[in-house]
Order: C-alpha cells, then structure tokens, then sequence
C-alpha cells in the first residue's frame, strides 16, 4: 500500500511538473507577442510619419500620393513576427536533432547566398546634374483658392494653392503687411515648387510665391492673364530641368537668386532673360523696376 501511494504521489509530481512547464511557455509566448506588438506599433508609426513626409514631396513636386498598404498589413505583419510556439522537445530530443537543425541552417544560409550573388546587378551610373542656373527651379502658375492669416505669426499668411494637380498645395507666405488679404483671394500667381517644404511657425510650406521685392516694397508678381494654374514658367534661352526637390546643400536656388530680377519694361528676367508661358506671355511685377525678385 505504502508503495503504490508513493507510485501515486510521484505520478501526481510529474503530472504538476509537466503543467508547471506548459504554463510558462504560454506566459512567456504571451509576453513575446506583446513585446513584439508594441515594436511593430513603433514601426508602424514611424512608417506613417515616413508616408506622410513622402507624400508632402511627392505633392510638392506635382505627382501623386505614395500609395500605401500599411494598415492593411499591420496585423499580417504581427502574426508573422512571432510563430505559433510548439510544445517544447525534451532535453534528450534537443540534443539528437542539434546536428540536423545545424544542417539545415547552413544550407538555407548557403541557399541565400547563392542567389544573393545571382541577383546582384552592377550599381546604375550616377546621373549627371545640369549647371546651376534657373531651369533647376520647378516655377508654376497657381491659383490662391483659399487663404488665411497664420494662427501663430501676425505676419504670415497660410495659402491653399492649386498648381493643376489633384491635390492643393499649402503655402506660407510673409506678405501680409504689404498685400491685402483681398488681393490675394483667387489670385494667379507664381509658385516655386522644388524647395524642400518646411515648417514656418508650426505650419509646413511645400512652396514659395514669387515677388519683386524692395525693403520698402513687396509686389506678387503676375503670370500671364490667360493663365492657368499648372502652366509651366520658362526662360528664354534656358534649358527647363528642374530638379525633383532642390538639395539645401547644394545652395541651388541661392545660387540663382541674386540674378532673377525684374527689367525696365517690369518683366521678370534672370540675367536678362524673360520669364513667360508658352504662347501667353510673359510674367510682370506692377510697378517695381530693376529690382530682385524672390
């Protein structure tokens, strides 16, 4: 009898031994799906704040959205991360079935590396850029279609302008104290739209209005009347090869600035060279004479 209770007790130990086990794989498979869910949440927010960033660009530079399949895929990605856990082998098994494990591991590796080396193309040649002049700067007609002062800066307005793509532009401008805001309302003007956009006060900027500028005057500068929002400011005599978005570094636009003035005759020009839009004219200030325009 004795014997048999001792049998029964140890049976019982093996038993509550075994499910002790089995409790702790399921915490620690539940705490590893929770840590990789916050990770994945991480990402998952640093990828939309990335898309967003890109989209502004991509708005910036006239083309469309980046399309992305981020949120569909946020569980797909969860449950990918962490593989349903199998019952743990015994020690005994974990030692006979090391050296095929091994096996298979360097084979996959040697697998990858394989195609890795088939795969591989020589790097495309770099793309040379053009000279620095005004055909790298992306100008437009846009039309004002909505407008407001900065909530934040007294000085700024805040401007919904549509350059003939599918998707307003917002651009902040510091006129305020030289344009009335009626002015300004359905207005054309001429947009620079290749700057990297950046926050002014809060707000982010994908663009610049062009104007003849004085310390003491400000005028917004006209495109042809026949315009129309997305036509496309040339220059005579150069080559139009605007650069997607200017590199800050590369001190593009401050490299051209200091030669686009207005002329005698109130013209835009750079180094002499009349602004216009093919077959409808070209672009003026109202009043200010040999002066730089920016």
């Amino acid at each position: 009898m004795i014997s048999a209770r001792f049998q029964e007790i140890d049976e019982n130990a093996k038993t509550l031994k075994e499910k002790l086990l089995e409790y702790e794989r399921e915490f620690y498979e539940k705490f590893l799906v929770a840590v990789v869910e916050e990770k994945n949440r991480v990402l998952q927010s640093q990828i939309h704040q990335a898309v967003d960033e890109l989209n502004a660009l991509e708005r910036c530079n006239g083309q469309g959205e980046v399309v992305s399949n981020i949120a569909s895929n946020e569980n797909k990605d969860i449950k990918s991360s962490v593989a349903p856990s199998q019952t743990a082998p015994a020690p005994s098994d974990t030692v006979k079935t090391n050296d095929s494990k091994k096996a298979k591991i360097d084979q996959s590796k040697e697998k990858k590396e394989a195609k890795t080396k088939e795969n591989k193309k020589p790097p495309a040649p770099a793309q040379e850029e053009g000279p620095v002049d005004v055909g790298r700067l992306d100008m437009r007609v846009g039309k004002i279609v909505e407008i407001k002062k900065h909530p934040d800066a007294d000085a700024l307005y805040v401007e919904q302008v549509d350059i003939g793509k599918p998707n307003l532009i917002t651009v902040v401008s510091g006129l305020v104290k030289h344009v009335p805001i009626e002015e300004m309302q359905d207005r054309l003007v001429v947009i620079l739209c290749n700057l990297k956009p950046a926050k002014m006060r809060g707000t982010l900027s994908e663009g610049m209005v062009m104007c003849a500028s004085t310390p003491e005057k400000v005028e917004v500068l006209r495109p042809p009347p026949s315009s129309v929002p997305g036509d496309v400011i040339s220059v005579e005599g150069y080559t139009r090869c605007p650069d997607a978005v200017m590199n800050p570094k590369k001190k593009i636009f401050e490299t051209v600035a200091p030669d686009l003035k207005t002329d005698e005759g109130l013209c835009a020009t750079y180094k002499g060279a009349k602004w216009f839009v093919e077959g409808k004219g070209h672009v003026t200030s109202d009043t200010l004479k040999g002066v730089n325009v920016k």
